[in-house]
């Protein structure tokens, strides 16, 4: 897409819509890619599964710098496209192809001789170790090509390219589906090496997209000489990239490990404790699908946002930010409504128990009812993303998840309802006041300050 702001402005919704649908086919690619290796780990044996679903989760915190990068790279290419400043925008596309790259290579450098220590750090029980061993090193390897395709994805998006991102996902998705059936259960004559092709087919699938997306940023010319500024230029242009990275990566941690504390929570009930872990995760499941265009609204929304501030016009921004979100809480609630009457037979595919499918859709059912307030933390999360104004996201998801959440969960489920039914309602709760304080942020505080074009110490073009 070449709209500039004044295009755009002229056709919001249909820019909004332009912007999301790849994005929300992107996603569903995604979660493929997961549900794929969860299915044929499942048929290799629990061993193998309970390690795929442990090193996914370890994964995360290995890439956690990458997606903050990446959440950088669109806050301060997306600026510098609104602003005409395109040889700025090139070199930052240059810088932050440059630090996925070195962050790859360190990041795999540090955790490859630690990653024995990790397994144990895990407890990883005996006869789960030399699964994970295999999967962690093949991981491990992957580090590197993996942070190029987190990054190189972010470069497209901040340039509203969002269809080339789904193309990526597309390759990454159909090889993963070949592999992991191929490689992993030996189907169509290829060798059967089970749980080793499983990570094997991850390993080149990801690969591949990360391949092919450096390719499309060459023919594009976004990795020419002139996209790799002098090194004086890159210390000027550092520091917004980390001011804007470093909160985004830490909210990343805190989200993850809020999630982590409430699933000890749930665990440590005093009765139905593996009943309430087995429901939530297969809520958490049927969630994801349900939520799949959330995330899209979110990255439209970083992007746009970014534009604008770019262009210096922050109250268009702002309008921007609302329709966003008027348009994504309509489409989701209307998307929920259409679910929701067959979300027990739905949901009854992953969790078969009765017992686990009634905790499940007790589970669904505040998490549903929380949908416009979840939407409105994600997307205006995302709006303040492009806005530079990460630090507004650190404290504001602390706070809530922290502060709240988590504290209400233990109350609630332990000393007042006894139940995982308390821990659902202060997660419905907390999402009410996370809502209404982003909210607040949003349409009252300066958070346009964050952007580039209101910096004293303007990045120049050379």
């Amino acid at each position: 897409m070449n709209m500039t702001t004044a295009d755009m402005t002229n056709s919001p919704y249909k820019t909004i819509w332009n912007l999301s649908w790849p994005q929300i086919l992107m996603m569903f690619f995604h979660l493929t890619i997961g549900l794929v290796d969860v299915w044929v780990a499942g048929k290799l044996g629990r061993e193998i599964q309970a390690s795929m679903g442990m090193v996914s989760q370890s994964l995360f915190f290995f890439l956690v710098i990458g997606m903050a990068v990446a959440n950088g790279s669109v806050a301060a290419i997306s600026q510098s496209i609104g602003a005409g400043r395109m040889l700025r925008a090139k070199r930052y596309i240059g810088l932050c192809f440059q630090l996925g790259a070195v962050l790859g290579i360190i990041i795999f450098a540090v955790g490859y001789p630690l990653r024995d220590g990790m397994l144990t750090i895990l407890r990883v029980p005996p006869e789960m170790r030399h699964v994970m061993q295999y999967f962690i090193k093949i991981f491990l390897y992957l580090l590197p090509l993996y942070y190029l395709l987190i990054i190189t994805n972010a470069i497209f998006r901040a340039q509203k390219k969002v269809l080339l991102p789904l193309y990526s996902m597309v390759i990454v998705t159909i090889l993963n589906t070949i592999l992991d059936l191929g490689l992993g259960l030996g189907l169509w004559g290829l060798p059967d090496m089970g749980y080793r092709g499983v990570a094997l087919a991850t390993f080149y699938s990801i690969s591949a997209g990360a391949i092919f997306n450096v390719f499309l940023l060459y023919k594009l010319g976004a990795l020419r000489k002139k996209s790799f500024a002098p090194l004086k230029w890159c210390r000027k242009a550092f520091p917004y990239l980390f001011k804007v990275a470093w909160p985004s990566g830490l909210m990343q941690l805190v989200w993850h490990s809020g999630y982590l504390v409430l699933y000890s929570i749930t665990a440590s009930l005093s009765t139905d404790n593996v009943i309430a872990l087995a429901g939530m995760a297969a809520g958490i499941k049927i969630e994801s699908i349900i939520f799949l265009p959330a995330f899209a609204f979110n990255m439209t929304a970083s992007i746009i946002i970014g534009h604008y501030l770019g262009d210096g016009k922050p109250e268009e921004a702002k309008k921007f930010g609302y329709r966003i979100l008027g348009l994504g809480i309509l489409f989701l609630s209307l998307l929920a409504l259409g679910i929701w009457p067959y979300i027990r037979p739905i949901t009854a595919l992953i969790a078969p128990d009765k017992v686990v499918l009634d905790e499940a859709v007790n589970y669904l059912f505040y998490n549903v009812l929380a949908i416009p307030f979840t939407l409105t933390s994600m997307i205006m999360a995302g709006a303040l993303n492009g806005a530079g104004a990460t630090l507004y996201n650190l404290f504001i998801f602390s706070f809530t998840i922290w502060g709240l959440r988590l504290p209400l969960a233990y109350y609630l489920g332990h000393q007042v309802m006894h139940s995982a039914t308390g821990i659902w309602i202060a997660m419905l709760i907390s999402q009410i006041v996370q809502a209404s304080i982003i909210f607040y942020v949003f349409s009252r505080c300066d958070w346009q300050r964050f952007s580039m074009s209101s910096n004293k110490k303007r990045i120049k073009h050379g």
